[in-house]
This record gives C-alpha cells, sequence and structure tokens, in this order.
C-alpha cells in the first residue's frame, strides 16, 4: 500500500490549496479514505473522510464550510480542497485508508503552511 500527497505549499490566510493522494496497492473504489493532518508539536488529527461511493462525507469542526474532500475512483485519487486558510491550518497533512479510522503505514504527507 503506497499514498503519494501532494499540492501543499505556502499560501496567505484567506487562501486556497488543493492537495491530492494517489494511493495504490488495494482496492481503492471499494475503501473509504480520509484526509489527517499533524501540525508542530501536536498529535496528528482527523481532517475529512468519504466514503467509497463518494457520497458520505464527514469533516473536523475546525474546517466545516471551509474544504471540501472529493475522490475519483478511476484515477485512484482523493482530493481536499481548502478554502479561507487559516493560520491554524498549517501542518502535514496526510491521506489513509479508512473512514472512521486509519488502516495503513503513513506517506510522506505535504506540507501546508499557511502565513502572511
Amino acid at each position: 500500500v503506497q499514498f503519494v500527497e501532494s499540492g501543499g505549499g505556502l499560501v496567505q490566510p484567506g487562501g486556497s490549496l488543493r492537495l491530492s493522494c494517489a494511493a495504490s496497492g488495494f482496492t481503492f473504489s471499494g475503501a473509504g479514505m480520509s484526509w489527517y493532518r499533524q501540525a508542530p508539536g501536536k498529535e496528528r488529527e482527523l481532517v475529512a473522510a468519504i466514503g467509497n461511493a463518494g457520497v458520505s462525507t464527514r469533516y473536523a469542526d475546525s474546517v466545516k464550510g471551509r474544504f471540501t474532500i472529493s475522490r475519483d475512483n478511476a484515477k485512484n485519487t482523493v482530493y481536499l480542497q481548502m478554502n479561507s486558510l487559516k493560520l491554524e491550518d498549517t501542518a502535514v497533512y496526510y491521506c489513509n485508508r479508512g473512514y472512521f479510522r486509519y488502516f495503513e503505514v503513513w506517506g510522506q504527507g505535504t506540507l501546508v503552511t499557511v502565513s502572511s
């Protein structure tokens, strides 16, 4: 199983980024997928999750209304559209298999830095 996250970078407060996660090594279309993040000095936390068909979603309260998770089962890829970014969104973002919990070893993640 492998996850390759991309799309992170430096963005000003209020800006947007779109993260991508290319997954391999399992039946992607049959799996829920999630995005997590880990800020410096903090524990990793769930950001958003999506069911295998892309219908069910759930979000951390801190990102509701600003972030949108989506997936393309034909490309084995899950996305995280992040709008209205805040300083506190600064973290390394990871994806993983699972909807209510994660199942796999973590990838390298992608760093999102929100700074003016």
